[in-house]
């Protein structure tokens, strides 16, 4: 008895395919990109498109292939299979992959190579949308050279950028778990882009690196709140310092305007949370009410006030910052140091648990006895010690790693 598979459901199994797999996509600079598997990434999600399995049925060797152009985006789409599920003899039918893909990419897409390279001709001519913000370089090892890179601020208005933005957010559907695109007739957004500028047969071009999007809340009666929306650095070019260059950029931007308030974000990932502590802590460092003498004095309303007056920067940030920048005055080697400084963070993080303990006591008043004890066993007292201690060291050790990261930059 074989695991209870019948030769048709083993033959089916076959049939199907990992979509993140299945997906090549590419950014490309040279013809010879098309053939170089090096060029080639996959998604890192594809449940918003394929359903919560991330498979696509009905093929044998599915290769959905998804090249750009590496600045201006133009796309090539085409699908390639070694076999095919047969409705007239297998009885079932082939998941429609086609349309899935066209569902979320723009009109206007290549689906042979050759149009698509004599497209990559033309990119010569494609520059950067909107206002330049920023230049920075970074030293690239293989290459063995500096590598520079521009940050520019955009908006509809900018001709054939509403075309552009329309192809770039495709990539959220593959690198952010629960992305969505967005309202872009509301004018209440900010695109800020990231380019690189490479040469080609002696021509400068520049290649997309990342973006993100923020929305200017409005708050009575004549500020706003600008909030990150979505942030994407794409595979080629993470882990080398953009994401931080982007958001710093970004604040800047921000801060120089007398009515903003302070800068949030939508639903924040935990690679943002971490991004956000590096760049606010570098922003912060050198700011008076963080002086060493006046960390060791607790968390104040000074820095409230001055990290949101000068940066721009709410008080829920400005407390993670205070208690890293105090992580790195104190010597943890160093008893009473060391206690003082897990007893400022832990009380902190006891407010939730508190906040709990006080609508237990409203409860008591109106429950009878025996819904009572079910509530209160939720809640040991040993077992919220616990996971208090465990919070407070998973912080330290994020905390150190942006200290590690502050004292390289």
């Amino acid at each position: 008895f074989f695991s209870g598979l019948t030769a048709m459901e083993k033959k089916l199994a076959e049939y199907k395919c990992n979509t993140n797999e299945a997906i090549q996509l590419k950014l490309v600079r040279f013809p010879e990109d098309l053939e170089d598997d090096n060029t080639t990434f996959n998604p890192e999600y594809s449940h918003q498109v394929f359903g919560d399995d991330e498979v696509a049925f009905g093929y044998k060797g599915l290769k959905i292939l998804l090249y750009y152009i590496a600045g201006n985006l133009s796309t090539l789409f085409r699908i390639e299979y070694t076999s095919k599920v047969n409705e007239k003899f297998d009885c079932v039918e082939a998941d429609d992959v086609e349309s899935k893909i066209r569902e979320i990419i723009p009109h206007g897409f290549c689906t042979n190579t050759d149009d698509f390279v004599s497209l990559l001709e033309k990119e010569v001519n494609f520059k950067p949308f909107g206002m330049l913000l920023h230049t920075y370089s970074i030293h690239n090892e293989e290459a063995g050279e500096d590598i520079t890179y521009q940050i520019y601020k955009a908006d509809m208005t900018c001709p054939g950028f509403r075309e552009y933005h329309e192809r770039l957010q495709t990539f959220l559907m593959w690198f952010i778990e629960t992305a969505s695109f967005i309202d872009v007739d509301d004018e209440r957004w900010n695109y800020f882009l990231v380019f690189e500028k490479y040469n080609k047969d002696g021509a400068t071009l520049f290649a997309t690196v990342g973006y993100m999007t923020v929305y200017n809340y409005y708050v009575y009666p004549d500020k706003t709140r600008p909030r990150v929306s979505q942030m994407l650095i794409l595979p080629p070019f993470q882990g080398e310092g953009h994401g931080a260059q982007l958001l710093e950029t970004v604040h800047r931007y921000y801060m120089s305007s007398p009515t903003v308030l302070d800068i949030t974000a939508e639903d924040p990932s935990e690679n943002y949370v971490k991004l956000r502590d590096f760049v606010l802590v570098k922003l912060c460092q050198d700011l008076l009410c963080f002086s060493p003498v006046k960390l060791m004095q607790g968390f104040s309303q000074e820095m409230v006030t001055e990290a949101q007056q000068k940066l721009k920067i709410n008080k829920q940030h400005t407390r993670r910052v205070y208690e890293i920048l105090r992580l790195r005055a104190t010597n943890m080697g160093d008893a009473e140091q060391s206690r003082s400084y897990r007893l400022d963070v832990k009380r902190r993080l006891i407010g939730p648990y508190k906040k709990k303990q006080r609508e237990l006591a409203k409860m008591r008043r109106c429950l009878r006895p025996e819904e009572m004890t079910n509530q209160l066993n939720q809640i040991d007292l040993n077992l919220q010690r616990e996971q208090l201690e465990e919070s407070f060291q998973q912080l330290v050790s994020d905390y150190r790693r942006v200290l590690e990261r502050l004292a390289q930059a």
